[in-house]
């Protein structure tokens, strides 16, 4: 999950001060999502943080659902889920658990608590009970049911289990503290009535416990040592403790926070993403736009680029955003070393080489990867009309520009040299062909008397070719922070109404083959993977990163 370097941060910093001061205890660590969403990418990086210390210390890594909300979690989810999970790299073999295993103990400490004093079932309804919590900076007041009888307690909370009355007719309360400083003190609920059918247990539960009240006792029942959680958990501590304190759990693991993964023109929100994916703003969770983990798969991304970004982001005790640039780098960096070349032609205008023999074809060899002769080679082949990109040619080029412009000679990649002697527009003035003549000396990329052309560019043959549908992506939204949104807008005013263009494409015969996941550099362009829209006839890629951040300077200028 991480490069051989071994990262230093404060949480493994608390383990070896641990271990310097004698403990010996195996180090368990857990990842709890909710099954209510896809995996995102901050989600991907608290997997690394959790999994990489179990890793390293030969401990052991939990993957455990937190399936405490029937009324927003499907089956769905949870094998998204795994199949996340597993692709990231994170070994949860025989280790996979879920918080409804643990519903009857659970009830049982419910029970427990009740008995000894500490909690108790309340009638107020949702609105009284914010009423009666006080604020910040005003304390809360007792509930009039608070001093009800256990026995009585005892009684309601059964009845509750049994379905005997309505969603939050009655909620069962730990009884804390309502003057406490921390609001979250002020008697929690622990368990709430839902009437709705759970995933994996059915209608055999009519209540359900809290996230607080479930967390630190799954953490203990499994073993947990370090359960890491994001910062946002730091209030809740107390609370974690408080009822670590007070029931007769198997073991006391120790809640650390850190931060959570923040990155430009990313949002993390899973209501806000669930609301791109039901109001059509997407394709769907896995949309190559989205920065759910099988968006970014499917995009192109690999786990390593992943975790490459999630390692060098770093933990910290503080919240910080990351460049969306060093996320690119990253992908770009792992296939620099992987993906083979091809050429494929996004922008097309017809070249016709006037002095090339008529049906006619000429193969040229060209390296599947420039730095790497294992990969081999491909024949790339080359007849009278040929396809280039349309700003490879100017009808009245500057200086400096090295392409192919009238009078003007180029390099086709790995071919031969080519010289412009005209150009054909349509009535709008759009050039719609450009005649050439090759050189016949020049095969393979030089010529008898040793002159050099410049400029080099690619190609793609106008008859021997590949069809493609490219999709290419910018980012989904226009602000750094997708949330700054001004008076009376919302993230969504800040979607890029250009974030997906689809564009018709011709790649080379050798792409022919391509299948869903296969990555390819387009040479000169940049990486592209072929999407599982694809068929044998029609070939669908999405851009996974092009070769320079052509979104930072859109943006500057």
């Amino acid at each position: 999950m991480t490069p051989d370097e071994t990262p230093s941060n404060f949480i493994r910093d608390i383990i070896d001060e641990s271990r310097a001061s004698g403990s010996s205890e195996k180090i368990v660590t857990r990842f709890p999502p909710e099954p209510n969403g896809y995996l995102h990418i901050g989600h991907a990086f608290a997997i690394q943080v959790s999994y990489s210390i179990a890793k390293d210390y030969g401990g052991e890594f939990n993957l455990r659902f937190d399936d405490t909300n029937p009324a927003r979690e499907e089956t769905e989810y949870v094998e998204a889920i795994k199949e996340d999970v597993r692709w990231l790299g994170a070994n949860y073999e025989n280790r996979l658990y879920f918080t409804s295993d643990y519903f009857g103990q659970l009830y049982d400490w419910a029970v427990h608590l009740i008995q000894n004093g500490l909690a108790y079932v309340d009638d107020l309804s949702p609105e009284e009970m914010r009423e009666y919590r006080g604020t910040l900076t005003e304390p809360g007041k007792n509930s009039p049911f608070r001093d009800r009888p256990a026995e009585e307690s005892l009684a309601l909370l059964e009845q509750m289990k049994d379905g005997a009355f309505k969603d939050g007719e009655r909620v069962l309360r730990a009884k804390i503290d309502m003057a406490h400083p921390n609001i979250n003190m002020r008697d929690p609920v622990l368990y709430r009535i839902i009437h709705t059918e759970h995933h994996r247990t059915g209608a055999n539960w009519k209540i359900y416990p809290s996230y607080d009240f479930a967390h630190g006792q799954s953490d203990a029942i499994e073993g947990i040592t370090h359960s890491l959680c994001s910062l946002e958990f730091e209030f809740h501590r107390p609370l974690y403790d408080w009822l670590l304190d007070n029931l007769p759990v198997p073991s006391r693991p120790r809640q650390v926070e850190f931060a959570r993964l923040n990155v430009e023109y990313i949002l993390t929100s899973k209501r806000k993403l669930l609301q791109l994916v039901s109001e059509g703003h997407v394709r769907g969770w896995d949309d190559p736009r989205m920065p759910t983990v099988s968006g970014f798969r499917r995009r192109g991304y690999t786990p390593e680029s992943l975790n490459e970004f999630c390692y060098r982001a770093g933990v910290a005790k503080r919240e910080r955003v990351n460049e969306y640039a060093l996320l690119e780098y990253c992908i770009r960096k792992d296939l620099e070393e992987k993906a083979v070349r091809r050429m494929a032609v996004l922008d097309p205008v017809k070249v016709v080489i006037e002095n090339f023999p008529e049906d006619e074809t000429e193969f040229y060899d060209g390296p599947n990867h420039p730095a790497n002769p294992d990969m081999g080679t491909r024949r790339v082949p080359l007849t009278k009309e040929i396809f280039i990109e349309r700003d490879d040619f100017m009808e009245d080029p500057p200086r400096k520009f090295f392409r192919l412009g009238p009078g003007r000679e180029a390099r086709l990649r790995y071919a031969c040299y080519i010289t412009c002697t005209g150009f054909t527009k349509n009535e709008a003035g759009d050039i719609v062909e450009i005649q050439a003549t090759f050189d016949p000396e020049s095969r393979g990329g030089s010529t008898p008397d040793g002159r050099k052309v410049k400029g080099t560019i690619h190609w793609v043959s106008a008859t021997e070719n590949v069809p493609l549908e490219v999709r290419a992506y910018e980012q989904l939204f226009l602000k750094p922070n997708p949330d700054d949104a001004g008076e009376g807008q919302t993230f969504l005013d800040n979607l890029n109404s250009e974030s997906e263009k689809v564009i018709r494409a011709y790649g080379e015969l050798e792409l022919a083959g391509a299948e869903p996941g296969d990555r390819f550099q387009f040479e000169r362009k940049g990486y592209y993977t072929v999407d599982p829209d694809s068929t044998t006839e029609a070939l669908v890629f999405n851009q996974t990163v092009t070769l320079r951040d052509s979104w930072a300077k859109k943006q500057k200028k």
